[in-house]
């Protein structure tokens, strides 16, 4: 049974056409497993996901099921760490990344920047929307100038910020400044939050208003 078992578990590899490696006498004593490792920032290697067939806590719990024929046999148990350890697995993330993780992952996604007191008010109601539509944004105390404001949402690896003056509250907009690509421009609020709740939703990163990256396996989009 334990043939059976690696060669399903090498055909499950295969039909996804993923590359692996062997190890042979690396299976746990109680069954097969596929092991997924990733390394760190100084090119150490770590288990995390594991998918593993598992004969012995069936046995040990005597779990039996009914086949077809009416016969009563053994259960393979099959089960998986999706991350592994999940503190291992996000500190080796954030240590690759160097904090700088991607918009859909960011603990704060944006934040609103206000010039001015007279503007708090205007960027609570954005954050309060945006909080309705599931996206992660935080409101500046203001207490900095806006240059500090800036830097301070920069070094705290925020992915989009926006600048908010009594002129884009009176517009009903958001001046929109992403980390990676600077300033966008400005923009209605309500679209803003669209694009970015359709980044968030597909995992995907902001190039430019109206216009995110498309994931690899996802047809390419008509002219």
């Amino acid at each position: 049974i334990w043939e059976d078992a690696t060669e399903a578990l090498v055909g499950a590899l295969d039909e996804l056409g993923w590359e692996y490696g062997t190890d042979e006498g690396g299976g746990a004593f109680y069954g097969p497993k596929i092991d997924l490792k990733i390394k760190d920032a100084i090119g150490r290697t770590w288990q995390c996901s594991t998918v593993q067939c598992d004969f012995n806590l069936p046995e040990r719990f005597d779990l039996e099921y009914v086949s077809a024929e009416g016969t009563r046999e053994r259960p393979i148990m099959v089960h998986r760490a999706i991350f592994g350890s999940i503190e291992r697995f996000f500190g080796i993330l954030i240590e690759n990344s160097a904090g700088e993780l991607p918009f859909w992952l960011a603990p704060t996604q944006l934040r609103l920047l206000p010039v001015t007191d007279a503007v708090v008010d205007y960027c609570k109601e954005v954050a309060a929307k945006a909080t309705k539509m599931g996206l992660r944004v935080e409101v500046d105390r203001g207490s900095e100038r806006l240059a500090k404001q800036i830097r301070n949402a920069e070094q705290g690896r925020i992915p989009v910020m926006a600048v908010v003056g009594v002129k884009e509250m009176e517009d009903r907009t958001l001046a929109v400044r992403s980390r990676k690509l600077g300033d966008l421009g400005s923009f209605a609020f309500e679209d803003l939050l669209d694009e970015l709740k359709r980044c968030d939703d597909e995992a995907v990163e902001m190039t430019k208003m109206g216009e995110v990256a498309v994931k690899e396996e996802a047809p390419a989009a008509s002219e």
